[in-house]
């Protein structure tokens, strides 16, 4: 592969010739993809997040392996829980950076949320935590 073939290109994502697919991290989730992981080589992930009409948030304690994560609110609302901060409800138009290994869990979200998630690297581990005595209560 030529240097130029490995360089980050132009990404141009259009609603209207894209689509959500499900298969993302979360099983109540359908994800878009934009385009920007394929355009950085893997180095930038962005994507929107809504919710699965009927699902709702089953998630787990869990960290991610990555540098960056960032998530904005377009629609709706989501509730998360974060080790050392406790819940936070984010609303359209509210943005959370997620610190690099920070615990934590989203608890419940609105049936139209949608949400731009941002992170670097774009393929990253996530660690499901085991719960604690205190969580089974």
């Amino acid at each position: 592969m030529d240097q130029k073939s490995n360089s980050p290109r132009l990404s141009v994502s259009h609603l209207a010739m894209s689509k959500f697919e499900q298969g993302g991290l979360r099983s109540f989730f359908e994800y878009r993809d934009l385009g920007i992981r394929e355009a950085t080589n893997g180095a930038v992930s962005a994507h929107v997040i809504r919710a699965r009409p009927g699902k709702h948030a089953s998630g787990e304690k869990h960290t991610h392996a990555l540098q960056f994560q960032m998530v904005y609110v377009l629609k709706g609302w989501v509730r998360f829980w974060y080790e050392g901060h406790g819940e936070v409800r984010l609303e359209a138009g509210s943005c959370v950076h997620q610190p690099p290994g920070i615990v934590h869990q989203e608890l419940e979200h609105s049936d139209d949320v949608e949400m731009l998630e941002i992170t670097l690297p774009a393929s990253f581990e996530t660690v499901t935590l085991d719960p604690s005595p205190a969580d089974s209560d």
